[in-house]
């Protein structure tokens, strides 16, 4: 099989974005959104993550989850359009 080089070029924002200590947070984050943040919700539905906290685990569970997801998706949007113009 041939290997194929490809070279994309994306907006400056998401140069300084990945270069910048946002992407490590984010990066970091990823982790918890992955792991920690389904365990802590099923958790909290148990009834066993430290009760009476849900009120603030919950929401922020749901803000990991879906600020990771939408960063990725963001920058994987920014990597396809670049890709779909060659």
């Amino acid at each position: 099989m041939a290997k194929v080089r490809v070279v994309v070029e994306i907006d400056s924002k998401w140069v300084k974005v990945v270069h910048s200590p946002v992407y490590w947070i984010v990066a970091a984050l990823t982790g918890a959104a992955i792991t920690f943040g389904p365990l802590f919700l099923y958790w909290c539905g148990k009834g066993t993550f430290f009760p009476g906290t849900e009120w603030i685990v919950v929401p922020a569970c749901f803000v990991v989850i879906y600020l990771v997801g939408m960063f990725y998706t963001a920058l994987g949007s920014s990597v396809a359009r670049a890709l779909r113009k060659e």
